[in-house]
């Protein structure tokens, strides 16, 4: 499909028989307090606003509000009453169930890792948050990219980078997927096109926009038929109070890039309330204000993000644009490691706990007699022999070398980096005396 202008339709309100939370003054004052409804971000569980979109009309704000899961159970039935209703397959359930699991090991493992001194600096763990990275990034080629946030271990590890380098990178080794020089916030693979973690919340964004800009000029400019590569940006709420998400929302739908932006909204950012900090909590309504589709999903149920995140993706390649999906999820650990998570009542905690999406996935597997107990311990062990490895890997990995220093800093070959003898100039033991071992 060729890519032309698309109609603008701007948000219009929501009728309800229930007051939302922004008209709540109580709400912005005690967020845990201003509804019953089993999020905390918003008080509709799901919908969506779209000019000429090819998402169910389940998802629409015109329709009834359904859980994902349930409406495309019943479409399946509608379609061929022969057909299971199971919305995965055995395989895909393994999958995803295996991806998950990775995630939550290797970082569990990390907080150990960070605790006995094996890791530096800021570690930020993404625990209760799979169902988000497995749900989108499962559904995508090699060829796609992927652009995370400082949060960013278990996308990479979605991705394919490999355990043993994700953990080097932990660990400041030379084996690691940046060989030592990024560490915990800056995970990148070109060969996985993974385009990076970024520290500072919203710096990813631009990029993910680019990324997905290349692909519609080499298909449309260069020609190159087979290029439907499409791009997912992870970022969080915080930054969607950040200029750069609302620039990059209106180039992506003038341009109709192939981009699903998609918002890991886990309700706090750092110590900040979701709904202290922004105007408006509902973040996909900013969809529609720029003629994009927005999607509210929950993010603690891998099922109902895989649908919506397929849709997403296969619209993106058809060549209809970009998406705004709000997945509302929870993290089960602090900000960081260095955050005693002493701010978000207990309640609260223990709320989000009890819907962790792993063990949610092996509920729904065994009521479906998709997979036995057999099975899904064959799958955590070998989970665990992973981890263990990546661990010793990173271990026994060598520290970068002090030639490493420099490099990727000065371009020009006289300049400050590099000797007129080609040389790097930090080879030089006088360079470098008297500083710390690198």
């Amino acid at each position: 499909m060729s890519f032309s202008t698309i109609k603008i339709i701007q948000p219009v309100s929501v009728i309800s028989t229930k007051t939302t939370t922004r008209s709540q003054e109580k709400s912005l004052l005690d967020p845990l307090k201003s509804n019953n409804n089993s999020f905390l971000g918003s008080t509709y569980k799901l919908r969506s606003i779209s000019s000429k979109s090819n998402f169910p009309s389940f998802i629409r704000r015109s329709s009834s509000i359904s859980a994902v899961s349930d409406v495309v159970k019943e479409k399946k039935l509608k379609s061929n009453s022969a057909i299971s209703n199971l919305l995965i397959t055995k395989e895909e359930g393994l999958v995803l169930y295996e991806d998950m699991v990775l995630g939550r090991a290797f970082e569990d493992m990390c907080a150990q890792m960070y605790y006995r001194g094996k890791m530096f600096g800021f570690v930020h763990l993404y625990n209760g948050q799979e169902a988000v990275s497995t749900g989108f990034i499962k559904l995508l080629k090699k060829e796609d990219s992927v652009v995370s946030t400082y949060r960013d271990h278990v996308h990479a590890l979605s991705k394919g980078v490999p355990a043993r380098e994700v953990m080097s990178e932990l660990f400041g080794k030379a084996t690691g997927c940046c060989r030592g020089q990024g560490g915990s916030m800056h995970m990148f693979s070109k060969e996985h096109n993974l385009l990076g973690g970024f520290a500072f919340i919203g710096e990813g964004i631009p990029v993910a926009t680019g990324a997905a800009f290349t692909s519609r000029y080499k298909r449309e400019v260069l020609k190159q038929a087979d290029c439907d590569y499409v791009t997912c940006a992870f970022f969080g709420d915080g930054t969607c109070n950040n200029g750069q998400f609302f620039e990059c929302l209106n180039m992506a739908a003038l341009w109709k890039l192939p981009i699903i932006f998609v918002v890991e909204n886990n309700l706090w950012a750092i110590g900040m309330s979701h709904l202290r900090s922004t105007s408006d909590p509902e973040i996909w309504k900013k969809g529609p204000a720029f003629g994009m589709p927005g999607i509210h999903v929950d993010g603690m149920d891998v099922l109902k993000v895989r649908e919506v995140a397929k849709e997403a993706v296969d619209r993106a390649r058809r060549g209809e644009g970009p998406t705004l999906i709000e997945c509302e999820t929870y993290r089960l650990r602090g900000h960081s490691l260095a955050d005693p998570d002493e701010l978000r009542d207990p309640e609260e905690k223990a709320k989000y706990g009890a819907r962790d999406p792993i063990k949610a996935l092996k509920k729904y597997m065994f009521e479906n007699n998709l997979v036995t107990e057999v099975e899904l311990k064959a799958v955590e062990k070998k989970i665990d022999e992973l981890i263990e490895d990546a661990v010793e890997f990173a271990e026994a990995s060598p520290h970068p070398e002090r030639s490493q220093l420099l490099e990727n800093v000065f371009a020009d070959p006289k300049g400050f980096g590099i000797g007129p003898d080609g040389k790097y100039r930090c080879e030089d033991p006088k360079f470098t005396q008297g500083t710390a071992h690198v």
